[in-house]
């Protein structure tokens, strides 16, 4: 029997491959957030003008907020409840979070910035560090200021343990006085302007107590009105940036006084009614990390908003290929787009991508939240280090896929009303938010080389080779890829003499971030094999075998040189690489459409793109146009049909 995308196999294959993508507990997990963009405030507006988004983006904020509180059949948490119960729940709540961006991410970039600032870092953080009951959040809770937080300033970026804005303790007045001292102290990005109402914010700011430097703190400072910024409080919008619209601007502080309350303290910090500072922690840096904790939730979530932005993109891309047609060869006549492998190679190609790209993703909070059950210690840092990771491969590897799914939709997809082009620019903030890609991935490749045996490298080189036809020899190569890189990171390493430790990590720079991704690929190759292996046999566990083996064939390819030198692979294999890999795409083309319905994108989310459907030309009908005219058109053509080659 030949199944189709109606039968009862293919559903049930469908159902399978969405568990392996969204986890066992999607409905859960994910079911309020399918059903809240299905709604009508998360719909496409008909061109607003970039002022008209930036004010939808805060009117959604609170519909959102709404929906925490009244609930769509209470997904969040253990159900609908208060206004105080609904915002806090999900601030608490790393999958939540994870999941507001995954599918907030491919409806409005704009409204998923000013979500994750305000339910991660800043609700999530007071959440962190204050005593239940210790200070009263509903302002915060039922939006009548909106949080945001400002840690990045114009001359700091990545190096957030040089900031420069200062917090003075005063005894006599038993607080802090926030001061920006010079232009590139000025607090760089942060959504302080006068859309969506009052705000208040999360300052990291240096804390300075009798003139000593006690390291990198938050303070909660209120910033505006309704109106305007309060005294002592500078705000600036900066240009526009490119994609969606967020009202960034420069913010600064003239001598402005919080009480002693205003610090989030803990454990990391704090000072007494005496006036005393004290800290269980000697080191300022990791004072520093203590109070911005909430930046792992946030690579996690970047690492979400650019997964669902992928797998939205490249839904798009598969359903509009298969319904513009083009001039097939002679003789065959018009023919879907898709029919050509020019055409469905990088789509086939970027569907194990955005595979990988979910199970990496999985894999990484699956780890990070048990490690935070488990305490502190090494699987806790390891954790962190596989999030950096992983938000750093991933965001790159959606804009690859992305742009490759424009470039398929042509001219269409470079127009706002299909989606696209906010998604491709959504996805560079993306990059550079919660870590700038390049560097998590530099401090992590640090770290990996300097460990006596990291993970994953113990795989011996050379031995008696397998078959491309084997996941598990194919997972085997990407683990040597990943030990031929770092060893080459250390030889480059150990030939410059020490004493200049800069010189030494230029050496080994570039082998080492080449086995940082190495080591995403073996991870995402690992979360294949792990979720293949859980499956039934049958049709999804079929088709997932095939996604994982053209993903880890494509990555082998590239590093094909390498395995040949150190014996892993032989002549003939390199050669049978691309026809292996050919193979693939030819038993996949035809479940592209059943693999993006295991997606479980909501069809009124499609419906908002017009050339996710057949009538996409309908929209730009004219109906004044002379083919309406006497009756109808001139002729009679299929839905989406263009005569080009």
């Amino acid at each position: 029997m030949t199944a189709t995308i109606d039968s009862p196999f293919t559903e049930r294959s469908t159902e399978l491959l969405t568990a392996v993508l969204l986890g066992d507990d999607h409905h859960r997990e994910h079911g309020f957030w399918r059903r809240l963009i299905a709604t009508e405030p998360f719909r496409r507006p008909d061109h607003p003008t970039p002022e008209q988004r930036l004010r939808l983006a805060y009117d959604r904020l609170r519909a959102l907020n709404d929906a925490l509180v009244d609930g769509i059949d209470g997904d969040i948490g253990d159900g609908p409840g208060t206004a105080t119960e609904g915002g806090a729940r999900l601030a608490a709540d790393p999958r939540a979070l994870a999941a507001l961006h995954e599918w907030l991410g491919p409806v409005d970039p704009a409204l998923t910035t000013v979500a994750g600032i305000h339910y991660n870092l800043f609700l999530g953080s007071l959440l962190d560090h204050d005593a239940p009951g210790r200070r009263d959040l509903s302002d915060f809770l039922r939006l009548r200021s909106t949080g945001t937080f400002l840690c990045t300033e114009l001359a700091h970026g990545n190096d957030a343990a040089a900031i420069e804005t200062t917090a003075r303790y005063e005894r006599a007045r038993d607080g802090f006085v926030l001061h920006t001292p010079h232009a590139g102290a000025q607090k760089f990005m942060p959504n302080t302007g006068p859309a969506g109402g009052p705000k208040t914010g999360l300052v990291a700011a240096r804390l300075l107590v009798d003139g000593a430097d006690q390291g990198v703190f938050l303070f909660l400072v209120p910033l505006t009105d309704a109106n305007r910024p309060l005294p002592g409080v500078r705000v600036r919008r900066l240009p526009e940036r490119m994609g969606s619209p967020v009202d960034h601007c420069l913010t600064s502080f003239d001598e402005v006084f919080v009480g002693r309350g205003a610090l989030l303290a803990g454990d990391h910090g704090r000072i007494d009614d005496d006036g005393v500072f004290s800290s269980a922690i000697g080191n300022r840096r990791r004072r520093l990390l203590a109070s911005i904790g909430r930046v792992t939730a946030g690579k996690v979530s970047m690492s979400a908003c650019a997964v669902g932005s992928a797998r939205a993109t490249l839904a798009v891309a598969v359903r509009y290929g298969g319904h513009r047609h083009v001039s097939g060869p002679r003789g065959t006549g018009n023919v879907p787009v898709m029919a050509h492998r020019s055409h469905h190679g990088p789509l086939v190609r970027a569907m194990a991508t955005v595979f990988a790209m979910s199970l990496l993703h999985r894999r990484a909070l699956d780890r990070w939240e048990a490690a935070g059950r488990d305490g502190a210690g090494t699987g806790r840092e390891e954790a962190e280090r596989l999030v950096a990771v992983a938000k750093g491969w991933i965001t790159w590897q959606a804009r690859s896929v992305i742009v490759e799914c424009r470039e398929r939709c042509g001219a269409q997809a470079l127009l706002e009303n299909n989606g696209m082009s906010a998604l491709l620019t959504g996805v560079e903030g993306a990059i550079t938010a919660e870590g700038d890609n390049l560097a998590i991935h530099a401090k992590a490749a640090a770290e990996m080389l300097l460990a006596t045996e990291p993970a994953g490298h113990a795989a011996p080189l050379g031995g008696e080779p397998g078959e491309l036809s084997d996941p598990r020899f194919l997972l085997g190569l990407l683990a040597a890829l990943e030990r031929i890189w770092f060893d080459r990171a250390g030889r480059r390493m150990g030939s410059v003499p020490h004493g200049d430790p800069l010189a030494r990590w230029n050496a080994a720079s570039g082998p080492a971030l080449r086995g940082v991704e190495a080591h995403a690929h073996r991870q995402a190759a690992e979360a294949f094999a792990d979720a293949a292996q859980q499956l039934p046999h049958g049709r999804a566990r079929e088709q997932l075998v095939w996604l994982q083996r053209l993903f880890a064939l494509d990555r082998i390819a590239r590093d094909s040189g390498d395995l040949l030198a150190s014996g892993c692979m032989t002549t003939r294999q390199i050669n049978e690489l691309p026809d292996e890999a050919d193979r693939l795409i030819a038993a996949l083309v035809d479940r592209l459409p059943e693999l993006v319905d295991s997606f479980a994108l909501p069809a009124e989310l499609l419906a908002d793109w017009p050339i996710a459907g057949a009538g996409y030309i309908d929209v730009h009908d004219d109906p004044q146009a002379p083919w309406h005219r006497n009756g109808g058109p001139d002729r009679a053509r299929v839905p989406g049909e263009r005569r080009e080659r």
